[in-house]
């Protein structure tokens, strides 16, 4: 993945999709807001691709949601095939990366900002991406890069558009 370029972080939900994105030195990360799923409907791939599109995304992060244990789950294999199917469809490259712990950094760093995290999943959402991006840059700025490259599946380009 390019040292350099903006990164764009998703952390996958099953009703929201929270959203972040790094500068293009790769020293900070913002909260760019949330996709919402629907039930029954494809995965709104062809969004993801297009906000990447308008904020010049260099990569994707994708939140790898392991158990507690460090196990896979039946939604990280959703997530395996969400992500394989995005590298098919488009040339950026995509790692998977643990977010275990995410969201109750995300709550966390909410709270002690002073904000009240009632009625605002949304951002919660933003906020655990934002917290899943930090992590690779902080790693990054450390010649550590984490995670894993996803490889496209074949096949799958008509899928959520």
């Amino acid at each position: 993945m390019a040292s350099t370029g903006r990164l764009f972080a998703v952390d996958w939900g099953d009703k929201r999709i929270g959203l972040a994105i790094s500068d293009e030195l790769g020293m900070l990360a913002s909260p760019v807001g949330i996709l919402t799923r629907r039930a029954g409907k494809r995965p709104p791939l062809a969004e993801l691709m297009r906000q990447a599109d308008e904020l010049g995304a260099t990569g994707y992060i994708f939140g790898l949601p392991l158990d507690p244990a460090g196990a896979e789950t039946d939604r990280t294999r959703e997530v395996r095939e969400i992500a394989a199917k995005l590298a098919g469809r488009q040339a950026l490259p995509i790692r998977l990366v643990d977010e275990r712990f995410t969201t109750s950094s995300a709550l966390r760093s909410i709270r002690e900002q002073g904000g009240s995290t009632r009625g605002r999943k949304g951002d919660v959402d933003a906020m655990a991406a934002c917290v899943l991006l930090e992590s690779v840059l902080r790693a990054g700025a450390q010649g550590v890069e984490l995670g894993e490259l996803v490889e496209p599946v074949a096949g799958d380009a008509g899928d959520g558009a």
